[in-house]
């Protein structure tokens, strides 16, 4: 029961930046740029803060630093500049089914051997996505769509780019505490100098909760729990995230969902089933198989697991099934 609870506050904890996000732009409460610099300097402090608590040695240079930075940097940004024109529970339905797709490619691009199922869950996650910004009267913002594209292709990377990372929560913080003056220099040079000025203490505070509590301590959480939950576990509780969006999103921004929204769930969630959940849930899929879906907003970065008897090493896990952020 315990391993339930902290697994769905995690899940809801994701779902919430989305819900966070959102909030704080319809209201004109602050920049979007502004809120995604706000988001990543609280997470840099609540992680780096955790690992000082915990002795972890965070190292702010190491293997594909550079590539982590600029991917995380791309999907904060892409992430919030989406929310300015698209519903909460919409984004998070294209981040999830962007992610998955630019996971499997960037799997076969690396030559990771891909099963024909991951395949095939690509695929229906892809054509969920082309039925969500299908042109129509419901059909959502061309432009948020495509920077939330941005920000499924930017996390994508970084979930690539990280899965082996010795310490994930370390070399999160690091890749937060990097991104943060790049992210103060983005606002300032395209949103201009008086843009962190004109942010509300409303717009404020819901970047410091999304970036130190749904993101920080969120991360922290997950990465705690994930050697508990299994990788097969993990996978099918993280494809609540999106749905979990779309009802924050009704309940306090009054985004009512549609039918294309439906239709575009089932098939963004269907695809990401039939490439991500063995149909054995034992988590232990075969050798080789390509990496999985991170977190709608958590990072995919494996973790260390114990010996068995014997000193054996048990079959190894595949990647954190994101982000995930995140």
């Amino acid at each position: 029961m315990r391993l339930f609870l902290l697994t769905a506050l995690t899940i809801t904890a994701f779902a919430a930046n989305s819900v966070l996000n959102r909030m704080a732009l319809v209201g004109g409460s602050v920049d979007a740029l502004v809120f995604a610099a706000i988001r990543l300097g609280a997470g840099a402090i609540v992680l780096g803060a955790l690992c000082l608590a915990s002795g972890r040695r965070t190292a702010l240079w190491g293997r594909a630093r550079g590539l982590s930075v600029a991917a995380l940097l791309a999907y904060m940004i892409g992430f919030s500049l989406a929310y300015r024109g698209i519903d909460a529970g919409t984004g998070a339905l294209i981040l999830f089914g962007g992610v998955q797709v630019t996971m499997v490619a960037g799997a076969a691009l690396t030559g990771e051997p891909v099963p024909p199922r991951r395949w095939a869950g690509g695929a229906l996650a892809f054509v969920g996505l082309a039925w969500l910004v299908r042109p129509g009267t419901t059909a959502p913002d061309a432009l948020s769509a495509g920077l939330m594209a941005l920000a499924a292709f930017g996390w994508g990377i970084y979930s690539l780019a990280g899965r082996r990372a010795g310490d994930p929560l370390a070399a999160t913080a690091a890749n937060f505490g990097l991104s943060f003056p790049l992210a103060v220099a983005t606002a300032l040079i395209i949103a201009g100098g008086t843009a962190f000025g004109t942010a509300t203490p409303r717009g404020a505070a819901l970047a410091v909760v999304s970036g130190a509590l749904t993101s920080g301590l969120g991360y922290a959480l997950w990465y705690a729990i994930l050697p508990r939950l299994g990788a097969a576990r993990a996978g099918v509780a993280q494809m609540a995230a999106p749905v979990l969006a779309i009802f924050g999103g009704a309940a306090l921004l009054g985004e009512a969902p549609t039918w294309r929204m439906a239709g575009g769930a089932a098939l963004v969630l269907g695809g990401v089933a039939l490439a991500l959940v063995p149909w054995r849930l034992s988590g232990r899929p075969r050798r080789g198989q390509a990496g999985a879906l991170p977190a709608g907003n958590s990072p995919s970065i494996s973790p260390t697991y114990p010996r068995g008897r014997g000193g054996r090493q048990p079959p190894p896990q595949p990647e954190d099934p994101r982000p995930k952020d995140p």
